[in-house]
């Protein structure tokens, strides 16, 4: 084990120095916040007009934290009080394009910012720094329509290392830099090389600059998987009260939470990201969808869920039924509203639930999100396999292959190996339907272990239910309980405290005779549901063990 760094000692100390004030942003109230911007602390030099770089300022702010909307319109005032200046054109071609980590699937997204970042180059800037930034935006934006994403992602984390060795005072440019490597990452590797690369950036930074929202944020996306997660524990308890005004800064913490397992405070972070994202609409009606909340809703409902909290996340995917139109059709609310039944039918393993599901809105544009369509699509797939509906699971796996196939044809790269594993998935439960064991067995493993090489896309908690966890359900059901433990532990390394991983375990341990790993499990189990508001049969199976003992 390696020493740490003084740098690193000292990010640690600081981090976790500021942990308690920022618990306070989790009791966020929107209309307090409305009347007190807090967004953190940005300085980013331009050679605008001395009464734009305030706005400037402001508006690198929100796109730190990825509030798109106000974002755009605060680039637009810079462009008010200084129509030359060209590095407002260089932020709106950011700013239009929506969430950087769903650009690889949205082709439309280049589109938009291609647009501004012309017109950046056309205005020019009175700096060689600022035309630097620039050009290296555009070599993003060069032949998008012809040049893959992963390669004009290469080009561009070239060009922003580029920059900031040649800009060495300039910060922001390291924190773009850190940004642009998290783009480039590719979620099979696991060495965790760019990481590392990205942390070694952030981590300093972080120290200087305390109250700057993106270096908190980009420490969460750098961070955001199992194996590295502790590492942003303390960045993930700091962001929300850095920009509490924010709905996605009050949700991102969650993404660390959900890592850990650490359920109760990933309900509160939502919650608060959910009342923010709620009071940006100007609709009081439930009817009209914002991405924001709905994507906030998807990671509560989750961690709802693992608390036997099912009364609870009934009313978030009621709440989710009721919305006939999106504010904003992306793919961040996509998955969400694909994602919200899939995880509530799968998580209860009401496999007829599953079976039923359906999209909804049904007029919604699904044809442009077929990544999102394939969650519910294998869920239904999954539920029909399990309820003994041999013909409905075959039609799901049909729609998941067409699914796939659409995917590929837009080079979505990450999401056909995801319905790979789906297929296989659902293929493995038909096979045990049909009582072919073996075959089952061997297809439940494969989708296991591609999904081990893989890792979960950073708009989601998680997958709506783990191919490791499915395979000890499975060895489970076979009789087979040592081996089915082996797997119920080899899955909650991966994904902490969920809740089948924790009860699959117990039941594993305690159908193997091994009383004493049963009774941890269970306890755990019992303690994670203290304050579960329904009946789950695991529950009265702990219940029943501790009885017997």
């Amino acid at each position: 084990m390696t020493l740490m760094t003084n740098i690193q000692k000292r990010f640690a100390v600081l981090l976790f120095s500021l942990c308690a004030s920022a618990v306070q942003a989790h009791d966020h109230d929107a209309a307090a916040t409305a009347a007190v911007e807090t967004l953190g602390e940005v300085d980013f030099p331009v050679t605008c007009i001395p009464a734009a770089q305030t706005e400037f300022n402001r508006a690198m702010a929100l796109l730190h934290s990825f509030w798109y909307s106000p974002a755009q319109a605060s680039f637009a005032t810079v462009l008010e009080l200084d129509p030359e200046c060209g590095m407002a054109h260089w932020g709106l071609a950011f700013a239009s394009m929506g969430n950087p980590f769903t650009w690889s699937s949205n082709p439309g997204a280049a589109k938009l910012g291609a647009v501004h970042a012309q017109l950046a180059h056309n205005t020019g800037a009175n700096s060689a720094r600022e035309r630097d930034y620039i050009a290296a935006q555009g070599i993003f934006f060069h032949n998008w329509q012809t040049v893959s994403f992963a390669q004009r992602v290469a080009d561009y984390v070239r060009a922003m290392t580029s920059l900031a060795e040649r800009y060495p005072q300039d910060d922001e440019a390291k924190i773009l830099q850190a940004l642009a490597i998290n783009f480039d990452i590719d979620p099979a590797d696991k060495t965790f090389a760019k990481q590392s690369q990205a942390m070694a950036i952030l981590e300093p930074l972080f120290v200087k600059y305390p109250r700057h929202p993106g270096i908190a944020h980009y420490v969460i996306h750098t961070n955001d998987y199992s194996e590295l997660a502790t590492r942003a524990l303390p960045a993930a308890r700091t962001y929300a009260g850095i920009a509490p005004s924010v709905p996605h800064a009050l949700h991102m913490p969650s993404h660390i939470f959900s890592r850990v397992g650490l359920w109760p405070d990933m309900v509160t972070s939502n919650r608060a990201s959910y009342n923010a994202a709620r009071a940006e609409l100007d609709a009081a009606t439930l009817t009209l969808g914002n991405y924001n909340a709905l994507h906030a809703m998807d990671y509560m409902l989750f961690a709802h869920l693992q608390q036997a909290q099912d009364r609870a996340a009934q009313a978030i995917l009621e709440e989710t039924q009721a919305i006939k139109k999106i504010q904003v059709e992306n793919f961040a609310a996509a998955y969400a509203l694909a994602a919200i039944p899939a995880r509530f039918a799968l998580e209860r393993k009401d496999w007829p639930q599953a079976a039923a599901l359906t999209l909804s809105p049904a007029d919604m544009g699904w044809e442009k999100f077929p990544q999102a369509e394939s969650i519910l699509v294998f869920a239904r797939g999954l539920g029909a396999a399990r309820s003994g509906d041999i013909d409905a699971a075959r039609s799901s796996v049909a729609r998941l292959q067409t699914l796939n196939d659409q995917m590929r044809a837009a080079n979505l790269g990450y999401w056909p190996t995801q319905t790979d594993i789906q297929i296989q998935a659902v293929d493995a439960w038909i096979a045990f339907a049909e009582g072919q064991p073996d075959v089952a067995l061997g297809l439940m493993r494969a989708a296991a272990t591609a999904e081990d090489a893989s890792d979960k896309h950073p708009v989601t908690p998680g997958n709506v239910v783990p191919s490791r966890e499915l395979l000890g359900d499975m060895l489970l059901e076979l009789q087979q309980p040592a081996a089915a433990l082996n797997e119920y532990v080899r899955s909650l390394q991966r994904d902490p405290n969920r809740y089948h991983g924790l009860s699959g375990a117990a039941r594993a341990a305690a159908a193997s005779g091994n009383n004493h790993l049963a009774r941890e499990y269970f306890t755990q189990l019992q303690a994670q549901t203290v304050d579960s508001d329904s009946a789950r049969p695991e529950l009265a199976e702990a219940r029943r063990f501790f009885a017997a003992q």
